[in-house]
């Protein structure tokens, strides 16, 4: 089964990091990739730009209305993912336990819904 793994973190405190702390982090987590994909459990994995750079669509009655910035104010905001296959809840659970973004902030589990003919690679 897939799982997706969406680390959330605290923009403000990451960016006080050192450069050679969150290069570390990046890092272990480049490692973490590498270790899914020998175990064939790897999909895809990336770190996403702070929230500054994101926009929000929404359409409602056929008109579009785009705001800058992340959906909600949260003291958390979503930093990354990564796209697994696990066996079950459990295995996704202890996957996400290896993610460095999880001991400074969360990692939601999530398991996907599978649609039948969706283009895939």
């Amino acid at each position: 089964m897939k799982y997706m793994l969406l680390v959330h973190h605290d923009e403000e405190a990451f960016g006080k990091f050192s450069d050679s702390k969150r290069q570390q982090m990046l890092e272990e987590s480049v490692q973490l990739t590498h270790q899914l994909h020998a175990n064939g459990q790897y999909l895809s994995a990336s770190p996403l730009h702070p929230t500054p750079t994101a926009a929000i669509v929404r359409v409602r009655d056929g008109k579009q209305f785009v705001t800058d910035g992340p959906f909600v104010e949260t003291r958390e905001q979503l930093a990354g993912y990564f796209l697994i296959n696990a066996q079950d809840r459990d295995e996704a659970i202890a996957i996400a336990t290896r993610v460095p973004g999880a001991r400074i902030g969360t990692v939601e589990v999530r398991p996907l819904i599978e649609i039948p003919g969706l283009p895939t690679g």
